[in-house]
């Protein structure tokens, strides 16, 4: 029988390695993960409650603000809970089954916000660059229709990578070298020749998120083209403030993304690689809030009202 055969594993589950196995560093970890998943989850809780109630709140932008905080929400409850157990138990097993729609629901929500951050920028060029049909242009109906667009998008991509991952034949440890999993990571167990499918996705994948990336920056050429003709130096500073935070989120969300993806290919150690996905997947929910909130007059507004109206109930 060739080698390639008799050392091929049929997998039934892994062992998520990520952190050191040392138990104050374990403590360490899940202290840290716990704080900062408390923020992401308050800030984002905090973004929908706010874009749903205050009547100020309810443009396609607000719309749209309150989809990728949900967004945000179910992208790092993937992670970081199962990631805390595991440090608190002192157990990294996952099953198969369980690798796998970890793997799925990651790249769905991934791959969902970063349609959706393209349908906000298409929303700010119609803002600003068509403003007298930008109510026809941004109806509740394209709305609606866009982020179903976005959410049905993500779940293609995570199927078509999910689907090519496994589809490959394991050899070896059932060792994954990350804190969930992740195609870079699994692909390092498949046996030789057996990621060509998945490669192939990923290359089309990469090609098509390029085009995107693209149609993104045109439409900001030709916002920043037109704030450029407002005469007014207020009114130029109003149309960029709209825009600076979902910039600001575009690259936080890309950078951190292509980081994590090179740095898989490159020779550094694996505590390395993993610190730089702790970016990739934890840092951006936990920002958005922060960068929309902070930036944003409207969203502060609201929030002075809620926490008024919060105490004016507690002491009446």
């Amino acid at each position: 029988m060739p080698e390639e055969f008799t050392n091929m594993t049929i997998m039934t589950g892994f062992l998520l390695m990520g952190f050191p196995d040392d138990s104050a560093m374990q403590t360490l970890h899940a202290v840290l993960f716990f704080i900062i998943y408390l923020a992401a989850l308050m800030g984002n809780l905090l973004i929908v409650t706010l874009t749903t109630t205050d009547q100020h709140l309810q443009s396609p932008m607000y719309f749209f603000l309150r989809n990728l905080s949900l967004i945000d929400i179910c992208y790092i409850s993937v992670t970081v809970p199962k990631s805390i157990m595991d440090s608190l138990a002192n157990t990294h097993t996952i099953s198969f089954l369980g690798c796998a729609s970890q793997l799925f629901l990651v790249i769905f929500f991934a791959g969902t916000e970063y349609a959706l951050l393209i349908v906000m920028s298409y929303d700010r060029y119609a803002a600003i660059c068509h403003p007298l049909h930008y109510d026809t242009i941004m109806s509740s109906g394209a709305c609606v229709q866009m982020v179903t667009a976005s959410w049905l998008s993500g779940c293609v991509y995570g199927s078509i990578h999910v689907a090519g991952t496994f589809s490959v034949n394991f050899c070896g440890q059932n060792i994954v070298h990350q804190f969930f999993c992740d195609v870079p990571s699994l692909l390092t167990l498949a046996c030789s020749g057996e990621h060509v499918l998945e490669t192939a996705f990923i290359i089309a994948s990469c090609c098509f998120a390029f085009v995107c990336f693209i149609l993104m920056v045109v439409s900001y050429v030709h916002i920043f083209s037109t704030v450029l003709r407002i005469p007014s130096a207020k009114g130029r500073m109003k149309a960029l403030s709209t825009c600076i935070p979902h910039l600001t989120v575009v690259t936080l969300f890309l950078f951190s993304g292509i980081i994590t993806y090179l740095a898989k290919n490159l020779k550094s150690t694996s505590s390395l690689k993993m610190l730089i996905s702790v970016f990739y997947t934890v840092l951006p929910p936990t920002l958005n809030p922060l960068i929309y909130s902070l930036r944003n007059k409207d969203v502060q507004t609201a929030l002075g009202k809620l926490i008024a109206r919060k105490m004016s109930s507690i002491f009446p």
